[in-house]
């Protein structure tokens, strides 16, 4: 198989299997990642990928779901997707749903006529780095959209058809900003259908500008409370019916809940954590983390 560079998935395709389609980032601008900061962008040579779906085939010939990697492989044209997506029904005759990382930015120049075509060829299960629906927290993280943008971008998704995963971020608005982050993400989420939220808290990590940012007095991290504080203030005005995940391991406190249903207990555990659990201890966590892989 052909992987280069950084090689990511999320935890909820554990159980697919992962192509590499794409390596590198479009945009590679957002203030707090640097997970692609040294890679260009490069679409898998189409010699490579027929190469490693003979391999695919080869060990796993009745694989349902794949899952392609790159930061945004979905960045490619319409036409560049459909030409994979149909060399994999050849080699894969039992692949049910391709699914891939995606920014909103990737969704743009595309229509709705061929987001359709594309979920008939099997893509599906878009996973969506919103990480916030407030304007001034994406504006200072340089998302590069606004909610406008999440809005339209994302009602093409759902008069498509297309499964799509937002990701939500505590602590990205900075200190003392939680609170009006968690508020306007949660009603601009609760426009839309993602099937569900996965909840990261952001780690500063020094190559990021978003840490450089910080050492100059810039921005100002928010405290571990503070962000439990903003995912219970999230889950309150939240208003759909969906799953949250936050139980990836930038998460001081692993939490999981299917809303509305398990809504009240899901913010009494956080209250719990937050009652008896000192802000040294979780900064210590947060702290020793290295890396978020």
């Amino acid at each position: 198989m052909h992987f280069t560079g950084r090689t990511w998935r999320p935890p909820y395709e554990a159980s697919s299997f992962i192509i590499q389609a794409t390596s590198g980032c479009t945009y590679n601008k957002c203030r707090f990642c640097s997970l692609y900061k040294h890679e260009c962008f490069r679409m898998s040579p189409l010699n490579e990928w027929e190469e490693d779906l003979e391999e695919l085939k080869f060990y796993q010939p009745n694989a349902r779901r794949i899952f392609w990697t790159g930061a945004n492989p979905f960045a490619m044209s319409y036409e560049n997707l459909k030409i994979r997506a149909l060399i994999v029904r050849d080699y894969l005759i039992k692949c049910q749903t391709m699914a891939m990382f995606a920014s909103i930015r990737d969704i743009k120049n595309k229509k709705v006529w061929q987001l359709r075509k594309l979920k008939a060829m099997g893509i599906n299960g878009l996973s969506i780095g919103t990480e916030s629906g407030d304007e001034k927290t994406l504006l200072l993280a340089n998302k590069g959209y606004t909610p406008k943008d999440i809005i339209e971008q994302c009602r093409k998704l759902d008069e498509a058809n297309i499964e799509y995963y937002f990701v939500y971020m505590t602590g990205l608005a900075g200190q003392g900003n939680g609170q009006r982050n968690a508020i306007n993400s949660a009603k601009l989420f609760s426009k839309l259908n993602p099937r569900f939220i996965s909840v990261d808290s952001l780690t500063l990590f020094e190559d990021t500008e978003l840490y450089q940012m910080s050492q100059r007095g810039e921005f100002i991290p928010a405290g571990e409370k503070e962000r439990l504080e903003e995912l219970q203030t999230f889950l309150k005005h939240l208003q759909i019916r969906v799953h949250v995940f936050a139980n990836t391991i930038s998460n001081f406190y692993p939490i999981t809940a299917y809303l509305p249903k398990e809504r009240e207990n899901a913010i009494g555990e956080l209250q719990y954590i937050l009652e008896t659990v000192s802000e040294e201890e979780m900064r210590e966590y947060r702290k020793n983390l290295k890396s978020l892989g």
